[in-house]
């Protein structure tokens, strides 16, 4: 994909027209509106900001009508988990970029999702402030080779595919005697079990087929304290997450079904909030810079909406909280903070703004 944004809208007398579009069935197109989707606030913001959003619901049954609506738009916001009841992406994302190829543009562009909104971005960007000891098994030959010996060296370990959401193939691994492993997926309700680390490895096998690698990070002991999800808009930071997460911690005597086994509510704050403002200042100043730079993504390809997830890392030598990436999501970023919506129509009317000075030579 260009770096450089590339010019997609025309300069005309008219209200510019967004589609909004998330994956649903036949009857969930027909029925769609503003109103009774679950970004009725997003559609809200982007008309007083004096932009049309039109509700645009996906499948693969109907992918030509959506490619047909996709082509009448000046540009297409998305909202398309990778995995979602057994569907994927992989006739989305075609579609997506052939419809950016010829006029409206696309956030997230599926070339974007693929550089930052994916587990490989761990990887990739372990060097900065928010890395940890990363890394990434691009074969199940390399995956054989290189994860036992290292599992055995440095404690727990996290074991990531590189596409997936809801703690799909999110996977928490500690050594045994006799070469077996206690594993922990992520998804919710699962239970810790023990077996040899060769069946548990051979389990992971099909990730190489569907997201190209494994990428392997050290289990953060600070995780009962919660995670924090740190929305942004383009590059600027337009709120905050915490929450109390159950993923990769044992469930408790009452069983993975119980009450005590749920995870707390996420607590939503805005971008001012006082408690993150070393979070956000650390993020817009240097790691958002430094992941454009890494990734070599032009800011205005930044998708109008995504998150990075940070558990806490161990403390420095001042006590102060140190903090380490272990997922950005890009593809589907929602629910969002009351201050998003408002933040994702100045992202869309900027950009909007950007193209039509280019088109008319300003």
């Amino acid at each position: 994909m260009d770096t450089e944004p590339r010019t997609f809208l025309r300069s005309e007398n008219r209200r510019f027209r967004i589609a909004i579009l998330w994956r649903g069935d036949a009857a969930a197109r027909r029925e769609a509106t503003p109103q009774n989707s679950r970004f009725v606030r997003v559609f809200e913001a982007l008309d007083a900001a004096g932009i049309e959003a039109v509700p645009v619901v996906y499948d693969e049954t109907f992918a030509d009508l959506v490619r047909d609506q996709l082509l009448t738009m000046d540009g297409v916001l998305v909202w398309v988990d990778p995995i979602h009841q057994g569907k994927t992406r992989a006739a989305l994302d075609p579609l997506l970029r052939e419809v950016a190829a010829k006029r409206p543009w696309v956030s997230a562009h599926p070339d974007v999702i693929l550089k930052m909104g994916v587990k490989e971005v761990l990887h990739r960007t372990r060097h900065l402030g928010w890395g940890a000891d990363t890394h990434r098994y691009a074969t199940a030959d390399a995956f054989y080779a290189e994860f036992p010996p290292r599992l055995r060296a440095a404690g727990p370990r996290v074991l990531k595919q590189n596409r997936g959401n809801g703690g799909q193939g999110v996977w928490k691994v500690e050594a045994l005697p006799d070469a077996t492993v206690r594993v922990l997926h992520a998804l919710r309700g699962s239970q810790p079990e023990e077996l040899p680390l060769e069946a548990f490895m051979a389990r992971c096998e099909p990730y190489f087929g569907w997201g190209g690698c494994i990428i392997d990070q050290p289990f953060q002991p600070r995780l009962p304290e919660g995670m924090i999800r740190c929305y942004v808009s383009g590059s600027k930071v337009a709120g905050f997450g915490h929450q109390l997460i159950k993923a990769l911690i044992p469930p408790p005597p009452e069983g993975p079904d119980s009450p005590q086994a749920q995870p707390g509510p996420r607590i939503m704050h805005g971008p001012d909030a006082p408690q993150f403002q070393a979070l956000r200042r650390l993020m817009e100043d240097e790691w958002i810079p430094q992941l454009m730079e890494t990734l070599t993504i032009d800011e205005a390809w930044l998708p109008v909406i995504w998150d990075a997830d940070f558990l806490y890392g161990p403390r420095d030598a001042d006590g102060a909280d140190t903090y380490v990436l272990c997922e950005v999501n890009a593809s589907s970023c929602f629910a969002i903070p009351d201050e998003a919506p408002a933040a994702i129509a100045r992202t869309v009317r900027d950009r909007i703004a950007r193209n039509v000075e280019s088109d008319t030579g300003g």
